[in-house]
């Protein structure tokens, strides 16, 4: 067999504010007769694509146990066919025809928006995060800055080439402890302490006029 199933329930847990899995209450909702989505990867290394998603009809579910038959046409793997009886579990669900209540937490992860270091993707961590005011006109922009501490002092920090204008949940991947403190109002200020790790409040940021 030239594919296997993708078990997005593993993707989740490697990056939980940016992949999104269905809630379980949607999932518990599922019944024989529903589309559901599944993530078929290629196991073959000249394959043009590394993975496709597409709809499954359930015709049996059992627990969390469930066959269905592939309502799209693969595009690249092989051993896939249009109609073909896929076994599988609820744990390689990625999608549904459901509304998902929690669909208004991951709009927030994808959509707002906040500034990184080059720094903060090359270590995978921040130690200190500024707010001020988003810009106007954007309704994406949350006005957050995250840095490293450890930026190399050449680097002009007016040139937005050493920038990324990314996701609020691909900082939150990184650390969602700042969750308890991301909604206050700018301006405002926040610094790790890299002995407990925990963030405290700066109080003297010498805000730019």
């Amino acid at each position: 067999m030239t594919w296997s199933l993708d078990s997005v329930v593993e993707r989740h847990k490697e990056a939980p504010y940016t992949f999104y899995v269905p809630s379980e209450y949607v999932l518990n909702k599922i019944v024989v007769g529903e589309l559901v989505k599944l993530s078929f990867l290629s196991d073959e290394e000249d394959a043009e694509y590394c993975g496709e998603r597409m709809w499954v009809e359930i015709i049996h579910r059992s627990g969390d146990e469930l066959i269905g038959t592939l309502r799209n046409e693969p595009v690249s793997i092989k051993d896939l066919v249009f109609g073909q009886e896929i076994h599988f579990r609820i744990e390689h669900i990625c999608d549904t025809m459901h509304h998902d209540p929690s669909a208004v937490n991951w709009d927030y992860y994808f959509e707002k928006k906040v500034v990184v270091t080059n720094d903060v993707l090359e270590r995978n961590e921040f130690n200190f995060m500024v707010r001020d005011f988003p810009n106007e006109g954007s309704e994406s922009d949350t006005g957050w800055s995250f840095f490293t501490g450890y930026e190399e002092e050449e680097n002009d920090p007016d040139d937005i080439d050493n920038y990324q204008f990314i996701s609020i949940g691909k900082v939150l991947n990184i650390d969602d402890s700042i969750l308890s403190f991301i909604d206050r109002e700018p301006q405002c200020a926040f610094e790790r302490n890299l002995e407990t790790k925990e963030f405290c409040e700066v109080f003297d940021y010498e805000w730019e006029e």
